[in-house]
């Protein structure tokens, strides 16, 4: 995978938002997959500066969401919906935007679904991820099977703990999520994984350089032939290579940029 180390959050971020900004120019009818969380924040942020400064029009574009909390209200401000709702899809107008729901009677059929409905769009042509202090990509923990498909999943305490901070106590977080699988994920055309932070800089380094191993989902990107990794200096700490991915960015050709 292609590994892009940057000062800060906010400078990947900028990079992100110009390869879908070409993407979206080059077919109108794109379709992205996004992520929630702190993480892609600035992206968004940079997405909506896009659209209302520069003009970008998003209006053909489909997205899929990653994830939703299972027995969460919509309406809930620490659903993901609510967490779209705020950080972009108000900001930006979609042609559709698809986020599992985690308030179906029948999880097991919501989830195939929503598989047929990506189907339907072609595919997502690019899917933006974060990753997890221990390495899980969507709400895929560490021991979910490379091959898996949207489903349900258990959050373990560790998650549970580290979001506990979108909640008012740690009891408040759902132990359930609806989440694409790591199957789903490597279908698209590009997976764009971003992290930022030293908590991150462990997974990230096994993530990239480590074997590719279920204990760590986010490892199955190197099976990905268009992989791309965005960093800040904190989570690139512990690569191995790091003076090796920065010498090939800046000498990139001007085509590849």
């Amino acid at each position: 995978m292609e590994v892009i180390i940057q000062p800060d959050a906010v400078a990947a971020c900028k990079l992100v938002a110009r390869q879908i900004e070409k993407l979206v120019k080059q077919k109108p009818h794109a379709v992205l997959g996004l992520a929630t969380g702190s993480t892609p924040l600035p992206l968004y942020a940079e997405l909506v500066r896009l659209h209302r400064e520069e003009g970008l029009d998003f209006s053909g574009v489909r997205t899929f969401n990653l994830d939703e909390y299972v027995g969460l209200p919509s309406g809930h401000p620490a659903s993901y919906r609510a967490f779209m709702q705020e950080n972009l899809f108000r900001h930006v107008r979609f042609a559709a935007s698809h986020i599992p729901d985690g308030l179906a009677e029948d999880i097991p059929a919501e989830c195939e679904a929503y598989e047929t409905e990506i189907r339907k769009a072609g595919g997502i042509d690019l899917q933006i991820l974060g990753i997890g202090s221990d390495g899980h990509i969507g709400f895929n923990e560490p021991a979910s099977s490379l091959a898996s498909r949207t489903r349900i999943k258990t959050l373990t305490p560790r998650t549970r703990a580290d979001n506990a901070r979108f909640f008012g106590t740690p009891e408040e977080v759902p132990h359930h999520v609806i989440t694409m699988g790591i199957g789903t994920i490597l279908e698209a055309g590009q997976v764009v994984m971003l992290a930022f932070g030293e908590g991150k800089a462990a997974a990230v380094a096994g993530a990239v350089e480590g074997p590719l191993s279920a204990m760590n989902p986010a490892s199955a990107l190197q099976l990905h032939p268009r992989g791309v990794v965005f960093l800040d200096e904190p989570a690139a700490a512990r690569l191995t290579r790091s003076d090796y991915y920065r010498w090939v960015f800046d000498n990139k050709p001007d085509w590849q940029k």
